[in-house]
């Protein structure tokens, strides 16, 4: 791919996911796409033959950077709960840099089975990268584990995306929090604060 077919490429990505981030798939024109990208409407079509392929392409290029990046941030931890903190501040960090294309996930085609397939493909990635860590720190039931600690980042993400006022640090206080609830359990912090002094 040539610099300027690469960078024209790219350019069409980018506007595209600031439009379908913000308007939805179906408000969004491929003609506002290209008139955002600084291009002719026909050069859009030579590259995607319709919306929703412009759309998987959007989806599956943010989606293998969250994949990429995760791996590169897990390679530099040590311990397990390094690790947790991780993988819950990157699950939780991706959506806070995302408040403003929340309809990205929300106003998405509906009944597309190639975004469907992918995102299943996504997800069965994603929850591999987290069972292994499970399964290199000798824990029981890794798959189980990777699917519980998923779905909790999932149900903290939803404040995020629907609550005007959350702050980074808001978002990071929950990773922290959801790395220790599987670290020492619900009660774990609570056994230590109250464990009686000994001499």
């Amino acid at each position: 791919m040539s610099s300027s077919v690469s960078h024209k490429h790219t350019a069409i990505l980018d506007a595209a996911y600031e439009l379908f981030g913000s308007g939805g798939f179906y408000e969004t024109k491929m003609s506002e796409v290209a008139e955002k990208a600084g291009i002719a409407k026909g050069t859009v079509y030579l590259y995607f033959k319709s919306k929703e392929e412009l759309f998987l392409a959007v989806t599956r290029r943010d989606c293998e950077g969250f994949l990429e990046q995760l791996d590169v941030k897990l390679k530099a931890c040590g311990s397990l709960q390094e690790q947790l903190t991780v993988i819950a501040g990157h699950h939780l960090m991706y959506y806070y840099e995302r408040k403003q294309h929340t309809k990205l996930f929300f106003r998405a085609p509906n009944n597309h089975s190639e975004l469907v397939a992918y995102m299943t493909q996504f997800m069965e990635e994603y929850m591999r990268a987290v069972m292994r860590v499970m399964q290199d720190s000798g824990a029981a039931e890794p798959e189980l584990l990777a699917e519980s600690y998923i779905g909790t980042l999932d149900r903290l993400k939803m404040d995020i995306m629907l609550r005007p006022g959350f702050t980074e640090a808001d978002a990071r206080k929950r990773a922290e929090f959801a790395a220790g609830l599987f670290i020492h359990g619900a009660l774990g912090s609570r056994q230590e604060q109250t464990a009686p002094e000994r001499d």
